[in-house]
């Protein structure tokens, strides 16, 4: 199961909500959340809060941490890009 996680991401087209996951994984929310610290701790995923942040809306200024639409937002999950070697 944990693999399905990541290919489930590998898929998509950009970060993912949680709870869209969830849904299409048929997971229970608080079990996917333990699976994605799994691959967070492995650097596979990293995870943040959707809202505003990067779409342009000029509020955030210099540190995208400020901004003050990301705590509202759904989380999200996206899929580290592994480096070639």
């Amino acid at each position: 199961m944990l693999h399905q996680v990541l290919q489930a991401l590998e898929t998509a087209s950009g970060p993912v909500s949680l709870d869209d996951l969830s849904r299409q994984l048929g997971v229970d929310r608080g079990v996917l959340e333990d699976m994605i610290a799994f691959w967070v701790r492995k650097g596979r995923l990293q995870t943040g809060a959707g809202g505003a942040c990067g779409k342009g809306c000029g509020s955030c200024g210099p540190r995208a941490e400020a901004c003050v639409f990301k705590a509202g937002g759904p989380q999200t999950i996206t899929l580290v890009e592994r480096e070639r070697r």
